[in-house]
């Protein structure tokens, strides 16, 4: 039997979006008629088809149920959680690195006081929430042990919520995990899809608490050993639908929950290219979408002799696109540069 999938496509942004949606030629995003499209492409595993929202009505019975049933979620409304606001995005996942060797800034905030200090100008310049993490998941770091990752973050933790700082934690084990909800962390972020320790999901379940479901093809030490998929976008979204399905099953209920496609983690640059091109898809799944774009990999082979330490431009370039495409969180390091960009961008659309 042919598997359909949804991707809406051909967005609108401001002004112009609110003037669609109200004229109804197009449709709202989680309705905001902040950001509306008005096509959809209907993608097999085999084909591609891009249609006007006014065409649905003319294929044939099953395949229109099914795109009608992805446009429900698509359409569907989002509440907030974890100090994001959904009806204007995108919202910036601020990153702070507690590492001496994360890829692009280890060793630079790994202390007390230049943890603070960074996290709360993130907050300043525009974050919504700060991502705080203890171990490089950078291709070919190997995994450390819990109470060396706790003693990288704790006194950090601690100091950043009493201050009022909302705070992401950016962890794969589940015993970190209960410590920072119990110290009052806002969501947690793992970056293997829950997979890395299986008592994750139970945890989860216990405090009901909002979660970060990555995709990650492999572990750090080996996931960029040439990555391959039989189709990167499909499989991706395949990986999701399974992921909760089975956390339903475990007695997750609640819709706090965030999908991220993991850029670079067990992708080479087409894969990573397909999923930025095309990753209006997730859309359908119903659920917010994070994506970590800031100082990837990608940049440096796209812009070649033009790569440069901090990467603002590609990752400035490849915000705009995917805030185009809807995407809610973006996971930055340059908050300042990066909203920057994006509130200039907004003004010149909307003017």
């Amino acid at each position: 039997m042919v598997r359909y999938y949804t991707r809406v496509c051909n967005f609108y942004y401001g002004k112009n979006s609110k003037i669609l949606v109200n004229k109804k030629k197009a449709i709202s995003l989680n309705q905001s008629k902040e950001i509306s499209f008005d096509q959809v492409e209907i993608i097999t595993r085999k084909s591609k088809k891009i249609i006007s929202i006014n065409q649905i009505k003319n294929l044939p019975k099953s395949v229109r149920k099914k795109i009608n049933f992805d446009l429900v979620k698509v359409k569907s409304k989002k509440n907030n959680f974890s100090n994001f606001n959904f009806k204007k995005i995108p919202n910036l996942l601020g990153v702070l690195n507690l590492t001496p060797d994360s890829f692009s800034d280890g060793g630079k905030f790994n202390s007390k006081v230049r943890g603070i200090n960074h996290a709360t100008n993130l907050i300043n310049n525009g974050a919504n929430l700060i991502d705080v993490g203890g171990e490089s998941t950078r291709p070919g770091s190997k995994a450390i042990s819990d109470n060396l990752e706790w003693r990288r973050i704790n006194k950090v933790l601690e100091s950043l919520i009493k201050k009022r700082i909302p705070i992401s934690l950016d962890t794969r084990k589940s015993n970190i995990m209960e410590k920072g909800i119990n110290l009052g962390v806002k969501l947690i972020n793992d970056v293997s899809g829950l997979d890395f320790d299986t008592n994750t999901v139970n945890i989860l379940k216990k405090y009901k608490f909002p979660f970060v479901i990555q995709h990650s093809q492999g572990v750090p030490e080996n996931m960029q050993k040439k990555p391959s998929y039989k189709n990167e976008l499909l499989d991706i979204y395949d990986f999701f639908e399974k992921k909760i399905k089975l956390i339903r099953s475990k007695g997750i209920t609640h819709n706090n929950i965030i999908l991220d496609p993991g850029i670079g983690f067990g992708k080479n640059l087409k894969h990573n290219m397909s999923l930025i091109y095309n990753i209006s898809i997730f859309h359908s799944l119903g659920f917010p979408i994070l994506v970590g774009n800031s100082r990837k990999k990608f940049i440096k082979e796209l812009s070649g002799k033009n790569d440069s330490k901090s990467r603002i431009g590609g990752t400035l370039a490849s915000s705009i696109y995917l805030m185009m495409q809807g995407v809610q969180i973006l996971r930055i390091h340059d908050v300042n540069e990066i909203t920057q960009g994006l509130k200039i961008f907004k003004k010149i659309i909307d003017n």
